[in-house]
């Protein structure tokens, strides 16, 4: 059985505080001791928009909410070269010859099953499993060896009911399509199915749901990578409640977000960035921030732009000593959803850089705000992407796409609109909105993109889809459809 405990890096190895009572976990410190060799929900935020005068749709708006210097595989940022991990694979399925998704397929007939399923790679889990009512947060990582190639993949889910709070879970791939899932907990360091629960210590910042954002791969020249420490960075949500709100607000902010059709309305849950550590992606160690919560970050103080929560910590390595996070959070003065930084040397002590992108213009897709953002560093002139979900003034989520010189706050949007949009004819999966987008990219014969994201249907049906790039632009995407369901 997965079991999760809460350390102090700054005091690791030693036993946690006596007055906080722990779970004893099976993590090996050995290796983790030589990567740091001195140290001896479904939460979201969902809006209803109450009085807007530029706004008279009624439609709701679903928002989800060192010293040591270790070497961080930056794909390099996606891409893990092991010669000597294996994993386990369903053997009901065809991973012999796995079909490649490729940007030069012919569009589907719109009468076609495929058409209506275009995209989707992971829908929901069985009944009774413990992703049986909602997915999505998709964070894709793809290992490649001599012998084979392996495709990981951490999301969010909830079992249904709006009182259970969302948990991360693990699948398996050996193209990055077809996915092998778990129904319960994980039981082995082969296993997949649920990783990370809510945490159930009173004190802690992410009692009620977790929601992965990231994961770096450390590793160091003591140990090989199929041995290294996974870091998975993650939004927590807590049980307290934003007590008081300006009544001036155009919105009525909701969060945790369910995206299913019987969600509840008038609950306000803070929410903060989180670390957990593994050695194996399936059992984890939570890692104690600065904050008296265990959480890396606190919010801002009272009228600053991240003074509601803070979520999707989504970080990027730089360079040795220059770790950078990206998260969104609410502006109440300008009432839209922004997307900051936060700047680190470990990893673990951050500094707030503030707001780095806001709304955008009148009428675009973009209007009311930016969040889930993904930044990746583009090898060609060593500049930066950003994938982002940006939310128009009718309450649909569409993917962006801005750049950056330096990844800091030399951020501009890409002109011509959204990347990504919902599916335009009704009745598809994602005929409701996308987001939580997330890059990889597939070096290789045609160099292309992939982007991985959280589709809803307009009868709140989520899953997880996936679109690849037009040669290796990353401007224009297209939904994957080599295969029928």
């Amino acid at each position: 059985m997965a079991t999760t405990t809460t350390v102090n890096p700054l005091l690791f190895p030693t036993t946690p505080r006596s007055s906080r009572n722990t779970t004893t976990t099976p993590f090996k410190r050995s290796n983790l001791l030589d990567v740091h060799p001195s140290y001896s929900s479904f939460p979201n935020t969902q809006i209803i928009i109450s009085s807007n005068p530029r706004n008279h749709h009624k439609n709701p708006i679903f928002i989800p909410n060192c010293s040591t210097k270790p070497t961080i595989s930056d794909d390099k940022d996606n891409v893990i070269k092991d010669q000597d991990s294996t994993i386990s694979s369903d053997p009901d399925q065809d991973f012999q010859n796995p079909q490649k998704p490729t940007s030069d397929q012919p569009n589907p007939s719109p009468n076609s099953s495929v058409f209506v399923s275009r995209g989707l790679v992971l829908d929901l889990g069985q009944e009774g499993s413990w992703d049986s009512f909602e997915v999505g947060s998709p964070l894709v990582k793809r290992f490649l060896s001599d012998e084979e190639e392996r495709w990981y993949m951490w999301y969010g889910g909830r079992p249904g009911g709006n009182s259970v709070s969302g948990s991360i879970g693990l699948a398996v791939s050996s193209n990055g399509i077809h996915w092998e899932r778990g129904k319960g907990v994980v039981q082995s360091n082969s296993d997949v199915g649920l990783v990370l629960k809510s945490s159930n210590d009173w004190w802690a910042f992410d009692t009620n749901g977790v929601m992965p954002s990231e994961i770096l791969i450390m590793s160091s020249s003591k140990i090989r990578a199929s041995n290294a420490v996974y870091w998975l960075y993650y939004t927590g949500f807590s049980n307290e409640k934003v007590e008081s709100l300006d009544n001036s607000l155009e919105f009525t902010l909701e969060n945790p977000d369910s995206c299913g059709k019987n969600g509840e309305f008038g609950k306000i849950r803070r929410s903060l960035p989180g670390l957990a550590m593994s050695q194996d992606g399936r059992h984890w160690a939570r890692i104690e921030g600065e904050h008296h919560s265990g959480a890396l970050l606190d919010l801002g103080s009272e009228g600053e732009w991240d003074s509601m929560f803070i979520s999707s910590p989504q970080v990027v390595f730089h360079s040795n000593g220059d770790l950078r996070m990206y998260y969104h959070s609410f502006d109440s003065e300008k009432g839209q959803f922004a997307i900051g930084m936060a700047r680190s040397r470990d990893g673990m002590r951050w500094m707030k850089l503030g707001k780095i992108m806001g709304g955008g213009r009148v009428g675009d897709f973009d209007e009311y705000g930016v969040k889930n953002p993904c930044v990746v560093k583009n090898k060609k002139d060593g500049g930066y992407f950003m994938v982002y979900e940006g939310v128009d003034v009718d309450g649909r989520r569409s993917i962006g796409l801005a750049q950056s010189s330096d990844g800091l706050k030399d951020w501009h949007r890409v002109e011509g609109g959204p990347i990504l949009k919902p599916a335009q004819e009704t009745g598809c999966w994602d005929d409701g909105w996308v987001g939580s987008p997330y890059l990889v990219h597939m070096e290789g014969e045609k160099d292309e993109w992939r982007l991985y994201y959280q589709g809803v249907g307009q009868n709140g049906h989520a899953g997880i889809g996936m679109a690849v790039s037009e040669g290796n632009d990353v401007k224009s995407f297209r939904r994957w459809t080599g295969f029928h369901l």
